[in-house]
């Protein structure tokens, strides 16, 4: 199997579309298509389903998948072992990050990174930090920075950067004026949750049930997929939420959201870098953590 094809055959399943693949690949859709099919005679079985507009692989395709990203991985690592030898670092970085680090840690230190290792290119895949550390320990990611540890066997945790949550209400909430604030208050209130796999969301959690209480005990009015929804669902006076302080810190200043003091919780909280102990990264991927725990300590000297 040629390692263009399985790229190209990568990035339809990926992107769930012939048209968008051969934009990824810079090829025209009918070579992309060419491709496939070259795949699918040499394995002598179909490994895509044309449903409407969105592709999905059949169970042999999701098999190739995984092995294919694996080739792939070795590869990369391959060209960079090379161009290390050679005294150049190249090649490129796969990261998961979840929603804070990825937006408001991420761009900054790789833009510093990339002014020592201009030939490195850094892939960002943001989501949630339980679907992240699986996504490190399968070896899609060369390495994750999450705002939660799971229980994934096999990854190393290293607390990096330092957050902390703040419970955030519209300016016009009559909890504005009643603070400080007990948690029995909140019970009472609308509260607008993450999505389930969030970090924000189990570290919440874990704080709600250190006192006593169960996130089931919130009255929840909504749930949304990303930080941003809910900073707006609070700013249109859905409810109330705790949100990341480096998400807020704008909104704040601005008087567009009101930080709630609270009694009886913390909300600190690290963010983690996660890699798989069993696995060396690459040498890209290893100078990058590198620079991140080097900014960290910069960040939080001891």
């Amino acid at each position: 199997m040629e390692i263009k094809k399985l790229d190209v055959f990568c990035k339809v399943v990926e992107l769930k579309s012939f048209t968008k693949a051969a934009e990824a690949v810079r090829l025209s859709q009918p070579t992309v298509s060419d491709h496939i099919r070259n795949l699918e005679e040499e394995v002598g079985q179909q490994l895509l389903d044309r449903l409407g507009r969105e592709v999905e692989p059949t169970p042999v395709g999701r098999l190739l998948y995984g092995y294919a990203i694996k080739i792939l991985r070795l590869q990369q690592e391959t060209l960079q072992a090379l161009a290390q030898f050679n005294g150049n670092l190249g090649g490129n970085i796969f990261i998961g990050a979840s929603t804070i680090p990825g937006t408001y840690i991420l761009p900054q230190l790789i833009s510093t990174f990339r002014d020592q290792f201009p030939a490195v290119k850094t892939v960002v895949h943001i989501s949630g930090s339980r679907a992240i550390a699986r996504k490190v320990m399968d070896g899609e990611y060369d390495l994750g920075l999450v705002g939660a540890i799971w229980n994934e066997k096999g990854l190393e945790w290293i607390p990096l950067f330092e957050d902390t949550l703040t419970l955030v209400a519209h300016p016009a909430s009559s909890l504005v004026r009643e603070q400080p604030l007990v948690v029995g208050a909140l019970l009472k209130q609308p509260f607008i949750l993450r999505e389930p796999g969030s970090g924000t969301r189990k570290v919440m959690a874990q704080m709600l049930e250190t006192i006593g209480y169960k996130e089931t005990d919130l009255q929840e009015v909504a749930m949304l997929g990303s930080n941003e929804a809910v900073k707006e669902a609070v700013k249109a006076g859905l409810g109330i939420s705790m949100l990341s302080s480096r998400s807020v810190a704008e909104d704040l200043s601005r008087g567009t959201l009101v930080a709630l003091v609270v009694e009886e919780i913390s909300g600190e909280r690290p963010f983690y870098l996660i890699r798989r102990r069993s696995r060396a990264m690459p040498p890209a991927a290893s100078a990058f953590a590198e620079h991140l725990m080097a900014a960290a300590a910069e960040e939080n000297p001891a």
